[in-house]
Formats: C-alpha cells, sequence, structure tokens
C-alpha cells in the first residue's frame, strides 16, 4: 500500500498516467524524471516498476494514453454536425482552449519534436482536426478548395492561439477567437 499523495491505496497505471500529464502540462517533457514522478505521488520508485519496466515504457503508455484521450476529445468533433457551422467551429476551438487541454496540448507538440512516435500520434490527431474544420467550412458554403484553404488556416491560428497565449484563457481570448470566426466565415 502507498501513503502520501494518493492515501492509503495502491497505484494503478492511471495514477502514473496521470501524474505524468499534470507534470507534462505543468513544466514540459523535461519534467518527466522519475524521482519527480514519485515525489508527485508521494511513493518510492518500486511503485513504479510495479507497472512499468523503465521510463521508456513509461513514455510509451504515457503517449499511448494521451492519443486514446485525445481521440476521446475529439470525437465528439463529428457528434457536432447537427450544429450550425459557427457554433460548430466556436465550439471546437473552446474545447481545445481548456485550460488542462490546452497545456497538455502544447506540451506534447513539444515532446513530439524529439519523438517520432509522439510526432506521429500529435500528426493523426491534427489530421482529425482539420477534417472537422473542412466540413464546417464546406457546410458553411465553400467550395472544396476554399474550405481547404480555410480548414488550415485556421488550424495554424488555434495552434497560434495555443502557444501565444500563457494566460488561462478568459475573457478577451474567446473574444479574440471570435472576432478570427468572424474574419474566416466572411465571404
Amino acid at each position: 500500500m502507498t501513503k502520501g499523495a494518493t492515501g492509503s491505496r495502491r497505484l494503478s497505471v492511471d495514477d502514473w498516467i496521470d501524474a505524468g500529464f499534470t507534470l507534462l502540462a505543468e513544466a514540459g517533457i523535461e519534467a518527466l524524471k522519475l524521482d519527480r514522478l514519485c515525489g508527485h505521488l508521494g511513493v518510492t520508485k518500486g511503485s513504479f516498476y510495479w507497472h512499468f519496466a523503465d521510463m521508456t515504457a513509461y513514455r510509451t503508455a504515457l503517449a499511448r494514453a494521451w492519443a486514446e484521450l485525445r481521440d476521446h476529445d475529439r470525437s465528439g468533433f463529428g457528434e457536432l454536425s447537427g450544429l450550425p457551422p459557427r457554433e460548430r467551429l466556436a465550439t471546437m476551438m473552446a474545447t481545445l482552449r481548456a485550460e488542462r487541454q490546452r497545456a497538455l496540448e502544447r506540451a506534447m507538440r513539444e515532446w513530439a519534436r524529439t519523438d517520432p512516435a509522439v510526432a506521429d500520434s500529435v500528426r493523426a490527431a491534427d489530421h482529425t482536426v482539420v477534417a472537422a474544420v473542412r466540413t464546417a467550412f464546406q457546410d458553411a458554403g465553400f467550395d472544396p478548395d476554399e474550405a481547404d484553404m480555410r480548414a488550415h488556416a485556421t488550424f495554424a491560428a488555434g495552434i497560434g492561439f495555443l502557444h501565444l497565449s500563457d494566460a488561462p484563457a478568459g475573457a478577451r481570448l474567446a473574444a479574440q477567437q471570435e472576432r478570427f470566426l468572424d474574419v474566416m466565415l466572411a465571404r
């Protein structure tokens, strides 16, 4: 049994994954050190090795878990098809600017710069988002080529919003994104 940050229960793989997400979101990939993870959870290294062979296995599990989390979060994008295109785009942007999602997304993109497997996962996520955004622009009446260009521009701007905003998403950022949608949906 473990004591400390987790109470008096055994840690699960999910506890270790959640700790990794927290450290990634707070401090980036450099924070994923065994001592720091154990300190965060208030446990010994033996607890870590009960679940993972080594840090490589842990990082692989963490990247896989993020892919599953990301796929779950983005799976709802397809369910938005009944909404008007502008509302659909605003909802997608709001989903991606949620505080933990935003911080974790940035950290995963940084990690992807040095890890090909994580890069593949990020690219797959990006493809899903761009496809949903393209569909919204087509549903707004833009021809396929114009919808594709606007989808990529919107996606690129969204990544910019993600990386340029260190403060929690507030009214100012939401207003800027709304104004951005006005521009992108204008004819």
